[in-house]
């Protein structure tokens, strides 16, 4: 069997179990015709997929700069990371207020493209040193730093795009298994960034670790294109109330700063700020440091399948946590936040007392990721559309998301400094803080997600009736323009 099915097949197995569990589970009655819930499998599926080619080509640069070591250190790789991630961070006070305007099927278009352009250009400036010795303007990490931050501001548009699509088209009693899925993108990102990048790097020039995502997402613009609508209206259904934070609101629209005051004056919101910043610090010094530090003093079976195990767990935590939101806590986020936290905790602990075996320190941070993506896929990809509501989804994720990638910039800048580099990092005992600055914001994280325990969104709007007349479609020809099924 080739290796890359070797890889592959795991994935492939645990998804149909998921998708087995998630057809066999008592499903929520809204009043949804088969026809509604056919069109609306294609229009989050590719939105979905293409979210998880932009993490490919987002985390394509830790195995590009791994690749390109004669000419990257590990603190260059920090740099550079740090210059994309506070980009990312501060790119919610233009991008969400502009996916709330434009809508998430442009502002997703205008991602794939952007994001598509940049990793080109990435390429380019990777051929051009590993090949030929050229001396870029600024030096590669200069160079780098300008053109993944441009990247990142692109792919600041995606998680904003699919939350503000998604408010439209699925309920609030629908999102928590929602968020299981938007974890489940999430994992096949990073299986996609690590693993497949990996692959690229070891049979073809480091610039096509660049090149293969960015054609992947000029395919997936042409998908969208064709099948994305920002709601059931524009695909030929009727509109229904989603019981968010925006039911029964039926003023025009505020503007940016209202809505941006209205979010960082809600309590809930500040306490998920809080607990995403964390969430941010923790996911990348997981995910970007165990592969550097497995490359340093030897690879193991973990780093090897970094990619794979990732994934797997990121479909199991993104499952886990969306299935039991709905189905054990009434559809509230912090709970499960909680629980998943109290999971990061314990493995932080175990991390440290396995800092000497970095097999076993390999699989404590795999339960580390399943945790973590967890949470990010509950409180991202489902309390902003809770809390935003449907008018101000775009701006509440953007909000959400600016804090997780504070969190990265923050673990990037502090990690990229204090972990060792060189010849320094081969020696396993040098890497002993790594575990030890993680535990305060396992702490904290556990401690803020307790707060938010019995948050549910407010409504203006009487209490959802049992079955919404969303779910019908409009008229023949209606459907027929749009192309919807029937």
């Amino acid at each position: 069997m080739p290796a890359w099915l070797q890889q592959l097949l795991p994935i492939l197995i645990l998804l149909a179990a998921v998708s087995v569990v998630l057809l066999r589970l008592p499903r929520v009655e809204l009043g949804h015709s088969a026809a509604f819930r056919r069109r609306r499998f294609f229009n989050w599926f590719p939105l979905g997929l293409t979210y998880a080619f932009l993490y490919m080509g987002r985390y394509n640069l830790n195995v590009a700069t791994s690749a390109m070591s004669e000419h990257t250190s590990n603190a260059d790789f920090g740099k550079i990371f740090a210059w994309g991630t506070v980009t990312y961070a501060f790119a919610f006070l233009i991008n969400g207020p502009l996916t709330d305007k434009l809508g998430g099927r442009k502002t997703i278009l205008i991602a794939a493209a952007g994001a598509s352009l940049m990793n080109v250009l990435m390429g380019l400036v990777a051929w051009g040193v590993t090949a030929h010795g050229w001396a870029p303007p600024g030096g590669i990490v200069g160079s780098l730093s300008v053109l993944y931050a441009g990247n990142m501001y692109f792919q600041s548009f995606g998680a904003v795009s699919i939350v503000k699509v998604n408010s439209s088209w699925f309920h609030v009693r629908e999102r928590g298994v929602l968020g299981g899925v938007f974890g489940i993108l999430i994992s096949l990102g990073l299986y996609f960034a690590y693993d497949w990048s990996r692959f690229i790097v070891n049979v073809a020039p480091v610039q096509w670790a660049f090149y293969i995502p960015a054609g992947v997402l000029l395919t997936f613009f042409v998908i969208e294109f064709l099948l994305v609508r920002d709601s059931p209206s524009q695909a030929g259904f009727e509109d229904f109330d989603t019981q968010d934070a925006s039911s029964g609101d039926t003023g025009p629209a505020l503007g940016v700063w209202p809505v941006f005051k209205k979010m960082i004056t809600n309590p809930v919101m500040l306490v998920i700020l809080g607990v995403e910043f964390c969430s941010g610090f923790l996911r990348n010094a997981v995910m970007q440091w165990y592969p550097k530090l497995a490359a340093a003093t030897g690879d193991t079976f973990v780093s090897l399948n970094w990619g794979m195990l990732l994934c797997v767990a990121g479909i199991m935590g993104g499952m886990f946590a969306g299935v039991i939101s709905d189905r054990v806590f009434g559809s509230r986020r912090g709970p499960v936040s909680a629980v998943l936290y109290g999971g990061m905790t314990l493995g932080a602990v175990v991390a440290i007392f396995l800092i000497g075996n970095p097999s076993a320190l390999g699989w404590a941070v795999v339960f580390m990721s399943l945790c973590v993506i967890g949470v990010h896929g509950m409180l991202s990809g489902t309390a902003t559309m809770d809390f935003g509501g449907r008018k101000n989804a775009g701006l509440a994720v953007g909000i959400v998301d600016g804090a997780v990638y504070l969190g990265t910039a923050v673990q990037s800048v502090v990690l990229g400094h204090m972990l060792p580099s060189g010849e320094a990092a081969t020696v396993l005992s040098n890497w002993k803080s790594w575990p030890w600055l993680m535990l305060p914001f396992c702490i904290l994280g556990l401690v803020l997600a307790t707060r938010v325990w019995n948050a549910r969104p407010t409504t203006k709007a009487a209490p959802a009736p049992a079955t919404l007349p969303a779910a019908q479609p409009a008229a023949s020809e209606e459907v027929a323009r749009t192309g919807s099924e029937r």
